[in-house]
């Protein structure tokens, strides 16, 4: 019944969660989610009253612009001046996405025809590698390795795959190694593109979850970023938006026409109102995503060092709400999660379920409460490992 397309990908990692968690809640057990990236905490109150008073306005409730209000793109534009010194032209830099996830699965049909190679980390998000499926394209695979702190090696690259490349898909700060990186790393990947005449996307979803006095830095600050990429901003985790669909992609304007020609085609555009009240997120005080890595921090904190002390060693990562840790010594990534699950009532995310270079890892979101945190280890530490 279903097409060659469909039959060809691999189960949803989170719907597998998601199943194998309800099974668990089914017997009665008392599960900690430590699985999917969705925050636990409610949207600010500001944005919510914002969209109650939007929602009542009968003009919101008509077709959206394909690219987003006008209003909404300037506010991103503003946004992008005063938190990363970005000039971005609100008319043809900016575009409204249905969230980000929308953006990533859509942009390979704008530049990808079947055969051409799309450079695709591991482990990653699996949308990068499904969107390049889904375009006829192949993906050729970068390895995420620790010893390269989970930074693409561009240099192994073969040249003939490099020929035959049309796109790369970058995510920093990094989900779901947690990494990040550095201007440097950006200016390489600027030089590599523009000899290899490659399209740069550049998922920046985590850009605000910063701790320890970090700041991500924008691919797009680089001298000549501009030229060949462009770049994904979500609302979903930076404001706990995630319901609300709601995301922005800017940079070279010939890549956003692009993907808005696709987007044109396939959806009608974000409801206004909930662009309204993305206005107010953007526009209003940032003091509620302080408080939020705040709470975030605070978790990481209590995580590691539980993580540490039942001998799993784990740097306190520096960005995003994801804790990467080796899994113990004689058990897979799938395994170790299956225990954590049967055996303690904790959802990790398996690392190899982001691809093969994932194995060896488990991925923890930090998104319940210290004292939930508390308790999930204190069942860790009961297991045998």
């Amino acid at each position: 019944m279903y097409s060659d397309r469909i039959n060809s990908l691999p189960p949803y990692l989170f719907a597998a969660i998601d199943e194998a968690k309800a099974l668990m809640v089914a017997k009665g057990v008392d599960v900690i989610d430590l699985g999917v990236g969705d925050p636990d905490q409610p949207t600010p109150s500001h944005i919510v009253e914002s969209l109650c008073e939007a929602v009542h306005d009968p003009k919101t409730h008509r077709y959206p612009s394909y690219t987003g209000m006008l209003a909404f793109r300037e506010a991103a534009a503003n946004w992008c001046k005063k938190s990363r010194e970005l000039e971005i032209d609100p008319k043809s830099e900016i575009l409204t996405m249905i969230g980000s996830k929308e953006g990533v699965a859509h942009i390979p049909l704008a530049f990808i025809n079947p055969g051409d190679v799309v450079l695709v980390p591991d482990p990653a998000y699996p949308v990068y590698n499904i969107g390049t499926q889904f375009a006829g394209g192949i993906s050729h695979i970068m390895p995420l390795l620790e010893e390269n702190n989970f930074l693409p090696d561009l240099d192994a690259i073969p040249k003939d795959v490099l020929s035959r490349t049309k796109l790369i898909f970058l995510n920093y700060p990094n989900n779901p190694t947690s990494s990040t990186a550095d201007t440097k790393f950006f200016e390489e990947v600027v030089d590599f593109a523009n000899e290899n005449d490659i399209l740069v996307v550049h998922d920046n979803a985590y850009s605000e979850m910063v701790f320890d006095g970090y700041k991500a830095p924008s691919f797009l600050s680089v001298n000549g970023a501009m030229d060949i990429g462009i770049e994904l901003y979500s609302l979903s985790k930076t404001y706990n938006m995630t319901g609300w669909r709601i995301a922005f992609a800017i940079g070279n304007s010939e890549i956003i026409s692009g993907l808005g020609k696709v987007k044109s085609n396939i959806d009608s555009g974000a409801f206004d109102a909930i662009q309204i009240a993305g206005i107010t997120a953007l526009s209003s005080s940032q003091q509620c995503v302080s408080d939020m890595n705040r709470i975030y921090a605070e978790r990481r904190d209590v995580l590691q060092k539980g993580l540490n002390e039942i001998g799993i060693d784990v740097k306190p990562p520096k960005a995003t709400f994801y804790v990467w840790a080796p899994v113990p010594e004689g058990y897979d990534s799938i395994g170790f999660s299956k225990l954590l699950l049967e055996n303690a009532g904790i959802v990790a995310t398996p690392g190899v379920g982001f691809g093969k270079y994932g194995e060896g890892y488990i991925r923890f979101a930090l998104t319940q409460s210290v004292q939930r945190i508390n308790e999930a280890v204190e069942r860790m530490s009961k297991l045998d490992i």
